[in-house]
């Protein structure tokens, strides 16, 4: 998992910001802090997906349920 930012810094994205192969793009608001949201992600039949969860909901509940895992915000990154 890294942050938009994160990889047009590290040249992995393209000229319109958009993730490079074989990083996908997380659907989110823009605005989106980890105060308020968390990053989740699950293996999937050999690679990670991942999504943004408003923490403290049953939602979040829910998703780690199933398998989920928080991913900690000093691991975000390229």
């Amino acid at each position: 998992m890294a942050t938009r930012t994160q990889l047009v810094e590290a040249w992995l994205a393209d000229d319109h910001e958009q993730p490079l192969m074989p990083w996908y793009a997380i659907q989110g608001p823009s605005d989106a802090s980890t105060m308020w949201y968390t990053v989740l992600r699950k293996r999937e039949r050999g690679i990670f997906i991942g999504t943004l969860c408003i923490r403290h909901t049953d939602r979040r509940n829910l998703l780690e349920q199933q398998g989920w895992e928080e991913i900690p915000i000093e691991k975000i990154g390229v």
